[in-house]
């Protein structure tokens, strides 16, 4: 069906009339009919994420429908019984968490929803303590107010793998959006048929949380700031529960507001959404800053050291959390025998060195959190999920027990202020500590490059690009040879699922890899260099003119 047949078929069958009203001002805007309807939104291992808006490549009550009947009839095709549901603080996230719950109910399968918005880690969490079959997050993560999102998780509390989502995808194609009935979601509360989540289950999360705390906080000046989020009320909740006094929070931001008004990208790795919290923390004369996402699974940081506030990266926290826990465990006597590292291929390869120090396995998996919830899974098969210590990403999301199978801000914003105590009552700040690890193996430099193609066009440009670099393979990058390229597509050296992703390791120890986003139309390019400060400069900025004119369309 070409794009004017399916603005046609939207304008006779869309009844929500703000939807209508979008179709209607595009009659004659060709590119916004091309950007709305030139795709299908793509539903894989993270589910699907899109701009809020009218057609199929935009996230709406329709398109909602539509992926949630495809999952029920896979469900009942394989006698699945049990939802659970769960939502962030973005633009209509509660009215498509109850859509989601009525189109389910409608198929006769029983639905727990949480009554209020919660962070994905509980979402994962109640999936498992609840033995429901599927679970599904409102959320987009970090990504601006546009956008909003569906993630699937599978009965282990991890997001569903490759396996299932072609399993699953089949049911969803032969469906329209417009196949779904309308559905009555009080009416099936009343029944019975949607029962909200117990409150015991929050006690539950906050518990299993607070059982892997070690340290003492209570000489620690925090801020924290929930980026108008999902955090907002079990992040403090936590940090009050192990006696920490001094939280002071960033007014503006702990509430839950969709718009984030005050930080347009509210990603904690982003200076920009920090701002607000670095001015309260700077007022309140607080030792660390910590900022969760809008569904609270990453934690951005900043530390006071020498009377500045510094941010500290998701391969340094990562870094300096395997350090910690090791060196506690070295402390006490009570690591677990043959303890293991997770890390996803573009996260700092330092943790190798540190593995060899403290004397334990590093697993690496594909970019995304639900390969390390995998490992955990796995491992839990074969009853040795103690072996696990951490996991975590460059992208600032950690986990360090195993009551969840996805990256938890709960929890990671309670272990790095336990971490940062502990550093403090030795005199030293989190920046003290990277320095020390850095002499003793080497001043290891990241950077992440975004480069964006949006729209029709630029879906297409991506993957030209991707295309001709990958049947293209350099030799060299700016004058230094590629001691090895690897094509996660074809390559059989590693035990790891097919992956469009490119990675090249140069003679010097320096390391680019490259992928598409998952959840956004950008291309990602992932710089790692190990000289010192200055040559670590010089080559992180060449390499980003490098990559600048290999991804600009001509």
């Amino acid at each position: 069906m070409n794009i004017q047949k399916k603005y046609e078929l939207w304008l006779n069958k869309v009844t929500d009339t703000e939807l209508k009203s979008e179709l209607e001002a595009m009659a004659t805007d060709e590119i916004k009919k091309e950007n709305s309807f030139f795709k299908d939104l793509e539903f894989g291992t993270g589910g699907l994420r899109g701009i809020l808006g009218v057609g199929t490549n935009c996230l709406n009550i329709y398109t909602i429908g539509k992926i949630t009947q495809g999952i029920a009839n896979y469900m009942k095709k394989f006698n699945l019984k049990k939802v659970a549901i769960s939502y962030d603080s973005r633009i209509k996230s509660d009215l498509f968490a109850k859509r989601t719950a009525s189109v389910f109910a409608s198929n006769g399968i029983k639905v727990y929803i949480t009554k209020e918005l919660m962070p994905t880690p509980f979402l994962s969490y109640i999936t498992r303590e609840l033995s429901a079959d599927i679970g599904i997050m409102i959320t987009a993560s970090h990504n601006p107010a546009k956008y909003n999102g569906y993630k699937v998780y599978g009965s282990d509390g991890g997001q569903i793998t490759d396996e299932a989502v072609k399993n699953i995808l089949p049911f969803i194609q032969q469906l329209s959006e417009f196949s779904v009935e309308e559905c009555d979601f009080d009416k099936f509360l009343q029944k019975g048929d949607i029962c909200f989540v117990p409150d015991s289950l929050t006690e539950g999360f906050l518990s299993e949380v607070l059982k892997l705390s070690m340290g003492c906080y209570n000489n620690l000046n925090v801020t924290y700031t929930a980026l108008n989020g999902a955090g907002y009320k079990l992040v403090p909740e936590t940090l009050k529960r192990v006696g920490l006094t001094n939280v002071n929070l960033v007014t503006e931001q702990s509430y839950p507001d969709g718009n984030f008004t005050t930080c347009p990208f509210p990603n904690p790795e982003k200076q920009e959404a920090l701002a607000l919290g670095l001015v309260c923390a700077k007022n309140n004369d607080s030792d660390l800053l910590l900022a969760t996402d809008p569904d609270c699974d990453r934690v951005g940081v900043a530390v006071k050291h020498k009377g500045e506030y510094k941010l500290i990266t998701g391969n340094e926290v990562g870094i300096l959390l395997t350090d910690y826990l090791f060196s506690s465990y070295l402390k006490n006597g009570n690591a677990p025998k043959n303890p293991i590292v997770v890390k996803t291929i573009v996260t700092s390869d330092l943790v190798k060195k540190l593995a060899t120090k403290y004397g334990f396995e590093v697993v690496e998996v594909l970019t995304g959190f639900k390969y390390i919830g995998e490992v955990i899974s796995n491992l839990e098969k074969q009853n040795q999920k103690q072996r696990f210590v951490l996991g975590f990403e460059e992208s600032y999301g950690y986990l360090s027990g195993t009551h969840v199978r996805d990256k938890d801000g709960v929890n990671g914003a309670l272990i790095i202020t336990e971490m940062t105590a502990f550093y403090k009552n030795q005199g030293l700040t989190l920046v003290d500590k990277l320095e020390q690890i850095y002499k003793e193996y080497g001043l290891y430099e990241h950077k992440l490059l975004s480069f964006n193609f949006e729209g029709a066009s630029g879906n297409q440009d991506m993957k030209n690009l991707l295309k001709a670099l990958r049947e293209n393979l350099p030799s060299e990058i700016i004058g230094v040879k590629v001691a090895k390229s690897i094509d996660y597509l074809t390559q059989t050296e590693y035990d790891l699922p097919k992956s469009n992703v490119l990675s090249f390791e140069l003679v010097d120890g320096s390391k680019i890899i490259i992928r598409p986003s998952g959840t956004e139309p950008l291309i990602k390019a992932y710089l790692t260099v190990c000289f010192d400060k200055q040559k670590n400069e010089h080559r992180l900025r060449v390499y980003k003119e490098y990559l600048t004119k290999l991804f600009t369309v001509k």
